[in-house]
Order: structure tokens, then C-alpha cells, then sequence
């Protein structure tokens, strides 16, 4: 499932790709990718005529700002049409196709502008999932999942105070709590996996046992493994693609995650997998106590 790394990467090109895109054409090709209420009727109905604005990630979710496109392409009198949610789930990709091309099986929704360019979400597993939300109407309220999201790793206020007070008590593994979207919004298996070598925590260890010194070396390490995945367009890992079709190059950076039994760049020891959180897990037994 692509993280907070690869949704920012999709982000970041959807931005470039849709700057004042406007939508005048949408084609629901698998009723079940619309998640928002009226299903497709309403989506195409509300997302037809509209120009594509901001985008925005919060988590794992994407969320752009519609506008009227019969507006000025200025800052003064934008009229609201409402925001367009987007969650890629396990295998959702978004395509860019600058002509007209075949699609495959896979292929969910389609967006075109006038030029005929089209915006393709295509998702071989078909979890991911659309959203319209009215204009004046939060966000949460129609894509209900933002409602339980934690702080951004990123944000003033995911910091190891507020982990200490987060997990105080806490039973379940470390690395279960970081795979909690409710305690930290993005993070997720491979990025879990990386950052706790980084600080030198067993995955094992109990989330509600751990120092604030070791929590603020957790949180910095999240952060900095975010960072550099972000900076070279995410992991090679999954089915992740960017807008263009390429994957990112963290992989060939990881430390630990789906090395198993290969010898550890930091002790020479050999990198261990097990199952925790439902998830395979890899680790340094030498590294990581």
C-alpha cells in the first residue's frame, strides 16, 4: 500500500499535471470506486464543468479544491465547487495520457479537459476509492476516515511529548503503534520498519515502556526516513506509480525492510523477519533492543 511518501509523490505530480485542469468529461468505469453520497450520477454531475485547484494530502488521502470553470483564472472571485477526495488504497494509481489511448481492465475512472488529455485511475485491486464533497461541507463529514487521523509526522504536534502521553500504558508492540493511523497519519510498513532501526528500538518493545528520549529519537528518525523516501519520489517496494508510470528509488536505501537474512550495514549481524501487527516485520537483532 503506498505511504505517506508515495501519496506525497502522487501529490506533488497531480499539482504539476492539473494545474488549472478543467474537468469537461467523466467516465465512472466501476461504480465502486465512488464513495461519496449519490455515487457516480452525482460525482460526474458535480465534477463536469469544474477546474481543478489546490491539492492537498492529509495522511494518505488526497483532497483538491474544485472550481467554477467559467471563472477567471485569478485569485478574486473563485466560486467554491466543492472538493474532490481521493484514497489510493493497496494498488490505486493515477495515469497521465496527453492522447488518446486503449485501457486496460483495471481502469476505474477517467477524467478529460478539452484538449483531450486525460487523467486516468486505474487500480488492480479495486479498494480505492473517489469522493465529492459540497462546497461549505468539512471534509470529514463525506470522507469519514479523516475524522480518526493523528497528527502529520511533520507537524509541531507529533513530537515525543505528545507520543508518551499517546501510548501511555500501551501493551501493543511499537511497531503496531506506528501502523495506527490514529497515532500518527501516514506512516506505514515499510517506513514503520525503517525508522525503528534508525533509532535503535526492537519492534517488539512495548509502545507504552518506551523513554521520552527514545520516543523523541523515534520521532526523528520517522521524520528524516520520510523525508529522504520523499525526496527520491517514494519506494520501489510496491505497485506504487507515479503519474508518468515510474516508481520511486528508496529501495535501493532501505536497511532493513525485505532484507531478511542479509547482513546488517551497521553490525555485520543478520536481518531477522517475524509477523507483528498482521504484517511481516524486519529487524537487527544486534541493532535494535
Amino acid at each position: 500500500m503506498p505511504e505517506l511518501p508515495e501519496v506525497e509523490t502522487v501529490r506533488r505530480g497531480l499539482a504539476s499535471r492539473l494545474e488549472s485542469f478543467i474537468i469537461q468529461s467523466v467516465e465512472v468505469c466501476r461504480d465502486r470506486a465512488i464513495a461519496s453520497p449519490g455515487g457516480p450520477f452525482l460525482f460526474v454531475e458535480a465534477l463536469q464543468g469544474t477546474r481543478v485547484g489546490a491539492w492537498k494530502r492529509r495522511g494518505k488521502y488526497l483532497i483538491a479544491n474544485l472550481h467554477a470553470s467559467t471563472d477567471e483564472l485569478s485569485t478574486d472571485g473563485i466560486a467554491d465547487a466543492g472538493l474532490w477526495g481521493v484514497h489510493l488504497r493497496m494498488t490505486g494509481q493515477f495515469q497521465w495520457h496527453p492522447e488518446p489511448s486503449s485501457t486496460c481492465r483495471h481502469t476505474r475512472v477517467r477524467f478529460w479537459n478539452p484538449e483531450g488529455q486525460e487523467l486516468r485511475f486505474v487500480d488492480l485491486r479495486s479498494f480505492g476509492e473517489m469522493w465529492w464533497v459540497p462546497p461549505g461541507e468539512p471534509a470529514e463529514h463525506i470522507m469519514t476516515g479523516l475524522k480518526t487521523l493523528g497528527p502529520e509526522p511533520f507537524d509541531d504536534a507529533f513530537s515525543a511529548a505528545y507520543l508518551k502521553q499517546k501510548l501511555k500504558g500501551s501493551s501493543r508492540s511499537i511497531k503496531a503503534a506506528l501502523l495506527d493511523q490514529a497515532v500518527v497519519a501516514g506512516a506505514g510498513n515499510i517506513y514503520a520498519d525503517e525508522s525503528l532501526f534508525a533509532s535503535g528500538i526492537a519492534p517488539q518493545t512495548r509502545a507504552g515502556s518506551l523513554s521520552l528520549q527514545q520516543l523523541q529519537q523515534l520521532r526523528e528518525a520517522l521524520v528524516q526516513v520520510l523525508e529522504i523516501s520523499i525526496g527520491v519520489g517514494g519506494t520501489t517496494f510496491s505497485d506504487f506509480r507515479d503519474l508518468e508510470g515510474v516508481n520511486g528509488n528508496y529501495g535501493g536505501q532501505a536497511s532493513v525492510y525485505r532484507r531478511t537474512g542479509q547482513s546488517c550495514s551497521r553490525c555485520g549481524g543478520t536481518i531477522q523477519r517475524e509477523k507483528l501487527a498482521g504484517r511481516s516485520t524486519h529487524w537487527c537483532p544486534g541493532c535494535q533492543h
